[in-house]
């Protein structure tokens, strides 16, 4: 979080919002793998998943971001947290 607010306020103020989607997904994923040292194995598996989606968020057209943003925040957290209940037990 302390890394995304002066990046997106920095993206913001160069116009180059359209990239947040694909900066949002980076570093959340980055967190993720970091975090995830402290975790079972998938943790830093969904976290590469995430900084996955965020690379590809940058280099697609701008008008995808939502797709995108729903797909990590959304889409990759329903999937890995229902390997994580099944497998590990919540």
């Amino acid at each position: 979080m302390l890394a995304g607010v002066p990046l997106t306020l920095a993206f913001y103020r160069f116009g180059a919002i359209d990239s947040l989607p694909g900066l949002w997904l980076l570093l959340y994923g980055t967190g993720v793998v970091t975090a995830g040292a402290f975790s079972i194995r998938i943790v830093p598996i969904m976290g590469l998943c995430f900084t996955a989606l965020g690379i590809l968020a940058l280099f697609t057209p701008p008008s995808w971001g939502n797709a995108f943003m729903g797909g990590g925040f959304g889409g990759l957290h329903i999937l890995f947290g229902l390997v994580v209940a099944r497998r590990y037990g919540g």
